[in-house]
């Protein structure tokens, strides 16, 4: 007889795994497979099952570059790890992977929900719709699939969640990058509305694509393959080679900036759209106006989030390339970011200010924007980091999850950095965990003039906002949605 742990969800019954105190569950359909003729559609529930299902090993990832097709397209499936089946209430705390909306998938080691579900949380993490197929605008197919997804999975939560211990309403939604960008729109549309109670945005892009720009990058996909960018003519094309396609259109990124504007600057042709209808206005907008007052919400960046990115690009950056990306990234650019940061280089400028634009200052804006409407809004910034990426784009996620290698660490820079690692660590996790259980991460709430935000170094401290002067020069230029620069076709670059 099986000692592994079960759980009669609303579809059928799941075999999970036990991992000391933890029980997990992967795999687990939410929705139908988005294939044949609900491919490029909204997606649809998944059908019940007879008997047990097993639920010990993840579902395949979607169609991505760095993923070959799996022979199964139960793509999309959620994973719950339980620290106490037989609990009631507990607190409920649903991830969602960034990737540029491009890649990635609920599978990765450094996402594992274990150490956070034995800090007394039910945790979930789900696959979602990536590249053309979640997030392409075409006509004939709803805009925001991979969103859609989203909250198709957050529904299933709602349903079946307390099976597993957990309370259904005290739910926190939380991502990073791309996972921020979804959280982001999350709390600006209308059907997630009453899903979750809490969100964490961890690094939340600053890319939000107006209907025009969207189609254009739709346009130049579906040209490429010989057919119009609609549903039915894409529907006709194997995910697999829409994915190579993509990547042809990502390597021309720089040579369209004269028509797609900054979002070529980018590693993604991909954002959600604003199109009025599932996304019906930018999240900034919508929190301004009131959308996520009913909500809690924790939301902050790294200090060094553009500086992995800018070494692996390589190359020195010239004074005139410095100035040319601080004037195109924001007007009058090169001359406020020189008198800000008198001491900056050219390199350092122009990290700077890719910081700033792609995740810093939508982060912080996001965080006044819930404010001015009055919701409740709390900020953080990681500021610490080993190596040359100091405190890196991604970091944080693997401190909140207990996913970060310290082995590595001690060997390559020595047990006082492995140290401070292990108690980052389970400092932040602390506070997400509190978060998600009381909607008060601990530190006061992000309001001017100081916006006192938690500063995570190798001693945590509570501090104003440590990049106010970023943030003097963005004032003047709130985030919202980017548009396409020409009317004219730009399918080719």
């Amino acid at each position: 007889m099986s000692t592994d742990p079960e759980v009669c969800t609303a579809a059928g019954t799941v075999r999970g795994t036990r991992h000391g105190a933890v029980a997990a569950f992967r795999g687990v359909p939410y929705a139908q497979p988005p294939v044949g003729t609900l491919r490029l559609r909204a997606p649809v529930p998944a059908k019940p099952w007879d008997g047990v299902r097993d639920a010990s090993t993840f579902g395949p990832p979607v169609p991505q570059q760095s993923s070959p097709l799996d022979a199964s397209d139960d793509w999309l499936t959620v994973n719950v790890w339980a620290p106490d089946l037989g609990a009631a209430g507990l607190p409920v705390m649903v991830w969602i992977h960034g990737g540029a909306y491009l890649h990635g998938s609920s599978a990765s080691p450094h996402h594992d929900g274990a150490a956070l579900a034995a800090g007394g949380a039910v945790v979930v993490s789900l696959n979602y719709r990536l590249g053309v197929e979640g997030f392409a605008h075409l006509t004939g197919a709803p805009d925001n699939r991979g969103i859609l997804d989203q909250i198709l999975a957050l529904r299933w939560v709602q349903e079946n969640i307390a099976a597993f211990g957990g309370d259904p309403a005290n739910v926190t939604v939380f991502g990073q990058s791309a996972g921020a960008g979804s959280v982001a729109a999350l709390l600006a549309m209308p059907a997630a509305a009453g899903l979750f109670r809490r969100a964490i945005a961890q690094s939340v892009p600053g890319t939000f694509f107006t209907s025009r720009l969207a189609a254009d990058v739709s346009t130049a996909i579906a040209s490429s393959v010989g057919v119009e960018a609609t549903a039915a003519g894409l529907a006709r094309i194997p995910s697999s080679e829409l994915v190579r396609v993509t990547q042809a259109v990502v390597r021309s990124l720089p040579r369209r900036v004269r028509t797609w504007g900054p979002m070529a600057t980018t590693p993604t042709p991909f954002s959600p759209v604003v199109d009025g209808d599932t996304l019906p206005r930018s999240p900034w907008a919508a929190l301004a106006a009131g959308a996520g007052r009913g909500v809690d919400l924790l939301v902050g960046h790294t200090r060094d989030e553009y500086r992995g990115l800018a070494a692996r690009r390589g190359g020195e950056i010239t004074d005139v390339q410095a100035t040319a990306t601080l004037d195109k990234l924001v007007p009058g650019g090169s001359t406020a970011y020189r008198a800000a940061y008198p001491e900056a280089g050219p390199a350092q400028l122009h990290e700077l200010v890719n910081s700033d634009w792609l995740m810093r200052m939508p982060s912080l804006q996001l965080a006044d924007a819930q404010q001015a409407g009055g919701g409740p809004a709390w900020t953080y910034e990681l500021r610490w980091g080993p190596g040359p990426d100091g405190a890196a784009h991604s970091l944080d996620v693997r401190l909140v999850f207990g996913s970060i290698d310290v082995h590595a660490l001690r060997s390559t820079f020595g047990a006082a950095v492995a140290d401070e690692a292990v108690h980052l660590s389970e400092v932040m996790r602390a506070d997400w965990l509190r978060f998600a259980a009381t909607g008060d991460p601990g530190w006061p709430r992000c309001a001017p003039p100081e916006r006192p935000t938690r500063v995570y170094d190798a001693e945590p401290s509570v501090q104003p906002y440590p990049e106010e002067r970023s943030r003097r020069i963005w004032q003047e230029h709130p985030f919202d949605t980017q548009d396409l620069l020409a009317t004219s076709s730009s399918l080719l670059g």
